[in-house]
């Protein structure tokens, strides 16, 4: 069993269903309602112990009610919260999200800003048992020191590449094995409109290095000493894309950590966001390995290359 080690952050979601996402100040009624754990490190985690792997979560929560019942979500998905630490006086991250019929998100988030940056208790929670790990940018702090360990390990290190991009945001892309931004997030990155302009100008900076960008139904690319490659979204029914993203980096990050290749690891990473969007309540329709191993058993997508 791959061992890996996710770091960022950890929300409680309220997901409603609705018609359509909703444009004026007034009442409306959802179809339907899930309480369930949600944060893009969190979810990773999550992906990682439903499809077989040893999974790891280091976070920063308030010590509070939230945090109880966040904790013990992750646990019940066997996912390791020794790394996660508590501050007293502080809140939780929660969502309040809206899903409409089409499976698009609008999401209001609150995180609490006073909680502590610094990430000197990083160390203390990684294991050298450790096969690869993921972290978000919400942390990037906390990031940057996991990849600086992950690197004398010489392990893979997957970053889910999201803005905003300050100083420690950049330093972990750099120092990062494979960055995956959402369209978004490399856009702010870059700087480029032109999603692969921005994609080899990413890679570009990281001397060529491997880059990719996750595109929603358009699939993935990938830059690699300036050649593009692009692995084709699978064809399923939208139900809903909340923590789709958040599935795919941690499917990927234990894909490597199995030692698949890299192309091996998009294909795998990109079925289980694909079963994950073809289910309403988002994480709580995280995959296991069985489904996901017989789904892409009837696939055939292959990387190809393109050109501007």
């Amino acid at each position: 069993m791959a061992t890996v080690i996710t770091l960022g952050v950890a929300v409680q979601d309220f997901v409603f269903s609705v018609d359509e996402i909703p444009s004026e100040p007034r009442k409306y009624r959802a179809r339907d309602f899930a309480v369930t754990g949600g944060g893009c490190a969190a979810t990773a985690a999550v992906a990682v112990a439903r499809l077989g792997g040893n999974s790891h979560l280091i976070s920063r929560l308030g010590n509070d009610f939230t945090a109880d019942i966040i904790i013990r979500d992750l646990e019940t998905d066997h996912v390791n919260c020794a790394g996660v630490r508590r501050f007293d006086g502080l809140k939780s991250p929660l969502s309040a999200i809206m899903v409409d019929q089409t499976g698009e998100r609008m999401i209001m988030g609150y995180r609490d800003n006073s909680i502590p940056t610094d990430p000197g208790f990083v160390a203390d929670y990684f294991t050298r048992e450790a096969d690869a790990v993921v972290a978000d940018s919400r942390w990037a702090e906390g990031a940057v020191r996991l990849f600086e360990l992950a690197a004398e390990k010489g392990i893979p290190a997957v970053l889910d590449g999201e803005m905003p991009f300050g100083s420690p945001e950049r330093a972990a892309v750099i120092l990062s094995s494979h960055p995956v931004f959402s369209a978004q997030g490399l856009h702010d990155y870059a700087g480029e409109d032109n999603l692969l302009t921005g994609l080899l100008s990413a890679s570009a900076r990281r001397e060529g290095r491997w880059t990719a960008v996750t595109d929603g139904p358009n699939g993935v690319y990938v830059a690699r000493d300036g050649v593009l490659r692009h692995l084709p979204g699978f064809a399923i029914d939208v139900v809903d894309t909340l923590g789709a993203g958040d599935v795919w980096h941690g499917a990927f990050a234990l894909a490597l950590a199995e030692g698949q290749s890299d192309e091996q690891a998009l294909v795998f990473a990109s079925g289980a966001a694909a079963l994950k969007c073809t289910r309403f309540g988002g994480r709580t329709g995280t995959p296991r390995r069985a489904e996901l191993n017989r789904f892409l058993e009837n696939q055939t997508l292959q990387m190809e290359p393109i050109s501007l």
